[in-house]
């Protein structure tokens, strides 16, 4: 336990500071390691943006980022084996859902890592307010509130993929420490991390200077912390305060939108001055031409977009960090797929007009997430983040993308998104429709929601039609709970392809019904060989979530394997406390 999940004092040192090495340049620029030593540190407040700013770098890490695919997106309908997949037994066993401990992509301890960080900080940074005087009260419960909001986020990733997890607020500094510790269950560690973001909400920082170009979508703000408020209610099933949360994200997105568009009041700059239903969402209409692919360039081509929320920052510079998790999974300039690809069903979903899940041809969003495999009929590679641009020519007789240019191998520089505006408005849709009455007695007020859910996919559909005809859905196709509630997943798998999202939105749709028959149903859509057999692994509710690795389970013995899987090993784990 002491060297797989949480960083020790000695690792402390090293890690943090040469991973704020590879941040973004104007997070810090710092002295050279070989002068560094922990009594330097904890004096004044660039010591603290210094170790903040490695907070940051560390989630930038391949392995970090990796996890974040792998455990968001790769077990779902989404995701099939790519190009040499076979190659990586891990990624291999994946899509067999062959999956156990010895799985490389189920070690946590960069997760932890991270998690260790924020708490030295959280411990050290009120020890450096009473030594700097220009360090104040206000700055020390920003960098509290933002610290803490990246540990939670942490923690909520790990109780999404591994359900019981060691859960810890202290800090580990000393090898002489007691790590091990039991896993905490799923509802008491989410009912935490929601205590302690309603706690700290209000002392982070709201706006950055507009100078500070990367910081507002790049670091925690109040929009974050509400938006992870949002996903973790949602999760709780606590709807109310879902919508409420996701209101004010939506809101606060509107008031940015009014202000921008005072600054620009002689411009008319389509896509980024009009609002789409009453929503501040980018139009995919591009300007000039009968083009669309607008909205993908602003948001996954030149990234910082004004629907960003919270997204982790990779400069577009060759000597700066690359996001080689995209290059590696997505694909690149050398190798195009990469390690993975779409499903078929999703990439001939448009050509045999079964529509399973693009509603329309007209859906902008087929042609910007995927892009035909040159040389390989109705072979399709994932071209959302692999790629800064997609452009789809609505003057030819059948619609087509032109792409733009896949980054060079190993030299991505594609933000990875972990919140942006769409994906909040899906949220709280969500939220609405599972508020609804069935009963007779709460028709009108039933009624009433989900129209209001309709009304927000809606507006996210209609920005990618690029029909030259109507493009509202019809209310009337969708006007029953149950409906609705399909209507918004399918959206949500829609518009947040490939982003990391779409194996939560299914484990958290079999929470809620307390089965994995939809889940099971959707997975066997992509047609992964042995497919009864997957369906029947996939059948208890434990197998939803990931084991515990074996290393894990060898240093920890208060851990105790997840049943649906085996222990990675031919015999038994001895364990003795």
């Amino acid at each position: 336990m002491k060297h797989n999940i949480f960083s020790t004092f000695r690792l402390f040192v090293f890690y943090i500071l040469t991973a704020a090495l590879t941040g973004c340049s104007d997070f810090l620029e710092i002295e050279p390691l070989e002068t560094i030593v922990l009594g330097k540190y904890w004096n004044e407040e660039a010591d603290v943006n210094g170790v903040v700013s490695g907070c940051y770098s560390s989630m930038q890490s391949q392995e970090v980022v990796s996890r974040l695919m792998v455990w968001g997106e790769f077990r779902s309908d989404n995701i099939v084996g790519g190009k040499n997949f076979e190659n990586d037994v891990n990624i291999a066993n994946i899509f067999k859902e062959n999956i156990n401990a010895s799985n490389t992509y189920a070690k946590w301890g960069d997760i932890y890592n991270i998690i260790n960080r924020c708490n030295t900080v959280i411990y050290y940074a009120p020890q450096v307010a009473e030594k700097d005087p220009s360090y104040t009260q206000s700055k020390l419960n920003a960098t509290v509130a933002e610290v803490s909001a990246l540990r939670d986020l942490m923690y909520f990733y790990l109780i999404r993929t591994f359900c019981n997890v060691p859960f810890s607020t202290e800090p580990f500094l000393d090898d002489n420490q007691q790590l091990a510790q039991p896993a905490m269950p799923f509802n008491d560690i989410l009912d935490q991390l929601i205590a302690d973001l309603e706690q700290k909400q209000n002392m982070a920082v709201k706006h950055y200077p507009s100078s500070k170009t990367f910081y507002q979508h790049g670091r925690i703000t109040q929009d974050a912390i509400h938006a992870l408020l949002c996903d973790m209610y949602l999760w709780k099933q606590d709807y109310k305060n879902a919508v409420r949360y996701a209101d004010m994200v939506i809101q606060s997105k509107l008031d940015e939108h009014e202000l921008e568009a005072k600054k620009n009041m002689s411009a008319s700059i389509l896509g980024n001055d009009q609002l789409i239903d009453g929503f501040p969402l980018i139009s995919d209409k591009l300007s000039t031409g009968n083009y669309y692919g607008n909205a993908y360039s602003n948001i996954f081509g030149s990234g910082n977009s004004s629907e960003s929320i919270f997204e982790l920052i990779y400069m577009n510079d060759d000597n700066m960090l690359a996001n080689g998790s995209i290059s590696r999974f997505y694909g690149n300039a050398t190798t195009f797929p990469g390690l993975v690809r779409p499903a078929d069903f999703i990439g001939t979903d448009i050509s045999d007009e079964k529509f399973s899940v693009f509603q329309t041809k007209y859906d902008s969003r087929f042609y910007e997430n995927l892009q035909p495999v040159q040389g390989q009929s109705n072979t399709y590679g994932i071209n959302k983040y692999a790629f800064s641009s997609a452009t789809i020519n609505l003057g030819k007789a059948e619609l087509q993308g032109a792409y733009g240019s896949a980054y060079a191998a190993d030299l991505c520089h594609a933000n990875w998104i972990v919140y942006r505006l769409s994906d909040v408005m899906l949220m709280k849709a969500e939220a609405l429709v599972e508020m609804v009455d069935t009963s007779a007695a709460g028709k009108q007020q039933a009624d009433t929601l989900l129209k209001q859910a309709f009304e927000i996919v809606n507006a996210i559909n209609k920005r990618s039609n690029c029909s030259s005809g109507s493009k509202d859905l019809d209310f009337n196709n969708y006007s029953t709970k149950s409906l609705m509630q399909a209507l918004v997943l399918e959206e949500r798998q829609r518009e947040l392809m490939f982003e990391g999202k779409r194996w939560y939105d299914l484990v958290r749709k079999a929470r809620r019904e307390g089965s994995t028959d939809y889940l099971v149903g959707t997975v066997s859509r992509k047609g992964s060989s042995g497919g009864t057999a997957i369906s029947s692994k996939l059948a208890r509710m434990e197998s939803i979530y990931w084991p515990y690795h074996i290393d894990e389970m060898k240093v920890n013995p208060y851990l105790i394997q997840n049943p649906a899987f085996g222990s990675g090993e031919d015999s038994s784990i001895e364990r003795t406390k």
